[in-house]
């Protein structure tokens, strides 16, 4: 499709140009838009495309138990907020951004506490096998941490972290890489511990 454009020279002169039309605008970023008109059906659409994401952001920094809650928590804020949203296609990076600092706003205010309960799982369970795995993950640097999460546990793609959080395909794929080979040798050194 092209785009006739009237361009006006510095003495007056007219002419018209014809340009392919190279703006393609998102799912997402009509829907944030909408979303930022008050259309409440558009945010929920939104919660249903990040609801994952957001979880495993907050998955990489918060206590499992407390995740769920803070990730409705983050979608509150932000359909309270999304006033503030300056670009509608900067949405998933925006709201990445909430979600970030509702974890480091929950660290500030919840002191550290570890519970045990009757049906904490036994040593050799799969569920504690789990657990183990994710603490692994979470001591990665931070940009392989929640990289890794959406992969491994929220079971999104490459391309698909990339275009949700704002990061380029380039650095999810160098984040994935070092991050799974920094998680390869957590695990390999616990296994010859053991």
């Amino acid at each position: 499709m092209e785009t006739i454009l009237e361009l006006q020279n510095g003495i007056g002169q007219h002419r018209l140009v014809f340009t392919p039309s190279v703006i393609e605008i998102s799912d997402d970023a009509i829907l944030a838009h909408a979303a930022r008109e008050g259309d409440r059906v558009a945010f929920g659409r939104l919660y249903e495309r990040y609801s994952r994401m957001i979880h495993g952001i907050l998955l990489a920094r918060i206590p499992r138990p407390d995740v769920d809650d803070l990730t409705h928590d983050v979608f509150l804020t932000a359909l309270r907020q999304i006033h503030t949203l300056r670009k509608s296609s900067a949405f998933g990076g925006w709201l990445a951004m909430i979600a970030r600092n509702r974890a480091t706003d929950y660290h500030r205010s919840t002191p550290e506490v570890t519970e045990l309960t009757e049906d904490f799982p036994g040593e050799d369970s799969p569920q504690a096998e789990a657990i183990l795995i994710l603490e692994k993950i979470r001591s990665l640097p931070e940009a392989y941490r929640e990289t890794l999460i959406l992969r491994l546990v929220e079971g999104m793609t490459g391309p698909e972290i990339a275009e949700r959080t704002g990061l380029t395909a380039a650095s999810v794929r160098v984040n994935l890489h070092r991050g799974m080979k920094q998680l390869r040798e957590k695990l390999e050194r616990r296994n010859v511990h053991e």
